[in-house]
C-alpha cells in the first residue's frame, strides 16, 4: 500500500492509480468536469488541476506516486480553477436559470462550489446550432464545453462511434457521426449512455426536463463536493 499528502492528509491507494483516482477512493473531492472513473483520462478541462510535488499537473491523467505532496486547495489553484471555470462559461452560451439542467448541471455546481456566481470575462457569443433531429435526444451546442465524455460513453461503453470533435481551439465543436451530420440520422439510441452522460445541458433526453422541478434537483440540495457527480439521466 502506498500513501499519497493531499492537503497534509495522508491518503492510502495501491497503484497503479492516478491521483484523482486515489482521492475519489478515499472520498476526498477533487473538483472536476471531464474525468469518469470507468472511462479512459482525457485531460481535457484541465479543472482536476492540482500541485503535485511543487509541479501543477492535471490530476486526472497523473499517475499517484508514494509519499506525493498533492496541494489540491491551495488558494492559488483554486484561484486558476476559478479562471478555467468563467473561460468555459463565456466560450460558449450558458443562460442558467432557463437551462433544463440547472441544479443537475456539474458545470453550474463546480462552479458555485469555488464561488463563481457571476461572470467575470467577457462573453464570445459564439454562434452555435440546435438539432432536434432526433426523435428522443436534443443537442444544444451552445452548452457543449468539449469534455468528450459523449465521445468516449459511445465508444467505450455503446460500442458505437456516433460522437467525436472536430476543428481546433476556438473553432472546436462536437460532430455527429452520420452521413448528413445530423443527430436523427446517427446510430445514436435513448438507451445508450452516450445520451445520458452529458454533465452539462448539452445533451439532453426529450420529454423529462422538468419532471423534478428546479429547487429540488441534485445540486440545489447538496454542493457537489456532498453530492458527487451529476447522476446519468438525471435533467
Amino acid at each position: 500500500m502506498s500513501v499519497l499528502i493531499v492537503d497534509g492528509r495522508e491518503i492510502e491507494f495501491e497503484p497503479p492509480a492516478t491521483i484523482i483516482e486515489a482521492c475519489n477512493k478515499a472520498g476526498v473531492y477533487l473538483p472536476h468536469l471531464c474525468w469518469r472513473p470507468d472511462f479512459s483520462p482525457h485531460g481535457s478541462c484541465r479543472v482536476c488541476t492540482v500541485r503535485a510535488n511543487g509541479r501543477e499537473v492535471a490530476a486526472c491523467i497523473t499517475a499517484a506516486e508514494d509519499g506525493m505532496r498533492v496541494e489540491n486547495t491551495a488558494d492559488d489553484i483554486v484561484e486558476k480553477r476559478k479562471t478555467l471555470l468563467s473561460m468555459l462559461f463565456v466560450e460558449g452560451n450558458h443562460v442558467c436559470p432557463a437551462c433544463e439542467k440547472s441544479g443537475n448541471c456539474q458545470l453550474q455546481a463546480v462552479a458555485y462550489y469555488h464561488g463563481v456566481t457571476a461572470p467575470t470575462l467577457t462573453y464570445f457569443y459564439p454562434p452555435r446550432p440546435l438539432d432536434a433531429s432526433h426523435p428522443d435526444v436534443v443537442i444544444d451546442l451552445n452548452r457543449c464545453i468539449l469534455c468528450e465524455l459523449c465521445v468516449r460513453a459511445s465508444r467505450q461503453s455503446d460500442g458505437k462511434n456516433v460522437f467525436s470533435i472536430g476543428g481546433r481551439g476556438i473553432d472546436a465543436h462536437l460532430v455527429v457521426n452520420s452521413e448528413t451530420g445530423r443527430l436523427g440520422d446517427s446510430e445514436l439510441d435513448i438507451d445508450d449512455r452516450a445520451a445520458h452522460i452529458c454533465p452539462v445541458g448539452a445533451i439532453l433526453p426529450r420529454r423529462g426536463a422538468f419532471q423534478t422541478p428546479i429547487g429540488r434537483r441534485k445540486y440545489d440540495i447538496d454542493p457537489i463536493d456532498v453530492a458527487g457527480d451529476a447522476s446519468e439521466g438525471e435533467t
